[in-house]
């Protein structure tokens, strides 16, 4: 795979760092349901989400798992989802006078896998590109894929058609590849002194396939 330099993926990979995380919690008894979401009160979680980084893995779960977010102003309050929240980098729906006070994050049954990938260059920066996919399986077949990009674009998002590749599928490698093709043409790639957007797009293609490789080999 090339860059947008003509140097190949796999040979400019290894001198970034690129990390896996462990399965996320799942819902245990006594705790929200799956259809009440989860209550997120913390407050460095709520800051990293008000802040809207590009870069953030919080704003990524938030996005790709459709948050909903409860947003407060002496005017009183009001409810938007995730998708809705973010409008660029850095920059969100809140008003000046408004404060993010709630994040409800929905739960996943054991009918889900997951997987989740980032890149940067070396450990503490900011990722370049991450990819965060949850793919619920119902006789051996995806019935539902959530798949979101971070990192690569100004605000998190889910790939729709991406996620349409998948479903209804096995999720063998040959599905798993063109979502990756699919997602990196789907996307607006940053441009800056880090990184082109060729290589953000390349990288993009990587972390879908790896992280979807991750969830389907859980």
């Amino acid at each position: 795979m090339l860059d947008g330099d003509g140097r190949n993926f796999d040979e400019i990979a290894p001198s970034g760092r690129e990390v896996t995380a462990a399965e996320p919690p799942r819902q245990k008894r006594g705790e929200c349901t799956a259809a009440d979401g989860c209550l997120e009160t913390s407050v460095p979680r709520k800051r990293a989400i008000a802040h809207a980084d590009p870069a953030s893995e919080w704003c990524l779960l938030a996005a790709t798992l459709d948050a909903e977010l409860l947003i407060v102003s002496r005017r009183g309050q009001r409810k938007v989802r995730a998708r809705e929240y973010f409008v660029g980098a850095l920059t969100t729906t809140l008003k000046p006078d408004e404060l993010l006070t709630e994040i409800r994050i929905p739960m996943l049954d054991e009918g889900w896998q997951t997987g989740f990938v980032e890149f940067s260059r070396q450990a503490g920066d900011f990722a370049l590109a991450m990819c965060a996919a949850f793919l619920q399986f119902k006789d051996g077949r995806i019935a539902k894929a959530r798949l979101g990009i971070g990192g690569a674009i100004d605000r998190p998002s889910r790939i729709a058609t991406a996620e349409a590749v998948l479903t209804g599928t096995d999720g063998d490698p040959e599905i798993r590849r063109e979502a990756g093709d699919i997602a990196a043409a789907a996307i607006d790639p940053l441009e800056d002194i880090h990184a082109s957007a060729a290589f953000r797009r390349d990288l993009v293609r990587a972390m879908v396939r790896r992280a979807l490789d991750q969830a389907l080999t859980r």
